[in-house]
Parts: structure tokens; C-alpha cells; sequence
């Protein structure tokens, strides 16, 4: 089953790297760095007009499994899936988007911020979800509360996670996986810097594997 290969790809990486793209020809140089610090998952944000292209672009390096995240609505969905996507995310619980997931199977990991939206989830099928603004609503703590209750779903915290705060979110034992920006600054991305990407992402998978 796509979903459960996805899933299981995303929640044996444990680290999911967000990026807000820019030019679809800097996305060679970003894959392969990634690749080289242990990462094989990748969360391309629908926030500009090239995300598109640079997730399209992106699905034909190497075997890297593209995501599309900031999904708002089924005709982003729509679009990233024609991309090539394997998975989407978003920031919350639409039921039109998570609907269309569902009906032409493809995985979603939609936001969560209450367990009352967890438990929709589930009633919905889902068992992978994101938990976000992350450090705003609590942290691993929130987190651990939420699994404490419904030990069945997965959580990926994302917002305000870094390379200090990791090993809180990983410690947790319905944390599936955890997304973040630090890995691939924009910046970093835009300037070539990509060693520093492969260093961020060594130093995330290593942190990883003492949990």
C-alpha cells in the first residue's frame, strides 16, 4: 500500500526537512545534500510560485521521497500531485483536503493543534498526523499528552523545532517523525551553501539514532 510505504519511509527517517523553495535548479544541489547527511524525506512548503516546478524538479533526483506541504486546498493538491508528490501535509484539518486524499489515495498528514482534531483524524482513517505550531502549543509535553490518550496516531511535531530541542520531541513514543526548517534554510538553499545543509542533516540523524 503507497501510504503505508510512505509512512513507514518518513517514520524510519525521522526527520523531515521543510523547505520554502526557490529556483527549481537549485533543488539538484539540495536533494543530493540531504542525501549525504542520511535523509531520504523531503517537505517542499507550497509557499511560493515556484514550488510547483521545485517539486517536480525534485522527484527526479535520486530516490527521494517528495512531499508537498502547506496544503490549503484540493486544487494545491490537485497540482503537487501532478508534480509527482508522494505525500502532502498541511498546516490544519481541512475535510474537503483530507477527503480528497482519502478518495484518491494519496497520504495526508493533515495539522492538528487539540485532541479533539487528533480524534477526527482518526475517525477518519488517519493515523499520521502533524502537530503544529509545535513549541507554541506546548511542546514535547503536549505531545506526550496527546499520545498518553491516543497511543494509535502518530505525530510529527513541526514549528519551532531545532537541533536543541530534538532529542525532547524523538524521546517521545508517538512521535513518528519531526519536521523543521533548520535543516535547509532558504538562505542556505538560495547561496549554494549546501554543506551546511549536509552538516545539519548528519548532526539531526545522528541525535536521532541515540533515541
Amino acid at each position: 500500500m503507497v501510504e503505508s510505504s510512505v509512512f513507514d519511509r518518513i517514520t524510519e527517517d525521522r526527520i523531515v526537512p521543510v523547505v520554502i523553495p526557490g529556483e527549481p535548479g537549485q533543488m539538484e544541489g539540495l536533494i543530493e545534500a540531504l542525501f549525504r547527511g542520511g535523509l531520504g524525506t523531503i517537505e517542499i512548503t507550497l509557499r511560493s510560485e515556484t514550488a510547483i516546478d521545485a517539486i517536480s524538479a525534485a522527484t527526479k533526483q535520486n530516490n527521494m521521497i517528495v512531499g508537498a506541504g502547506t496544503v490549503l486546498s484540493i486544487e494545491q493538491a490537485e497540482n503537487a500531485v501532478g508534480a509527482r508528490a508522494k505525500f502532502l501535509v498541511s498546516p490544519g484539518f481541512d475535510p474537503a483536503v483530507v477527503g480528497w486524499a482519502r478518495r484518491n489515495e494519496v497520504p495526508i498528514t493533515p495539522g492538528i493543534a487539540t485532541v479533539s482534531e487528533a480524534m477526527r483524524a482518526i475517525s477518519s482513517g488517519l493515523h499520521f498526523v502533524k502537530l503544529f505550531p509545535a513549541e507554541q502549543l506546548g511542546g514535547a509535553k503536549t505531545v506526550q499528552a496527546i499520545g498518553a490518550v491516543l497511543p494509535e496516531l502518530k505525530i510529527m511535531p513541526t514549528g519551532g523545532v531545532t537541533l536543541k530541542n530534538l532529542t525532547d520531541y524523538l524521546s517521545v513514543p508517538t512521535v513518528g517523525a519531526v519536521g523543521g526548517t533548520w535543516i535547509a534554510p532558504a538562505d542556505d538553499i538560495a547561496n549554494g551553501h549546501f554543506a551546511k545543509i549536509t552538516e545539519r542533516a548528519k548532526a539531526a540523524v545522528a541525535l536521532s539514532l541515540s533515541r
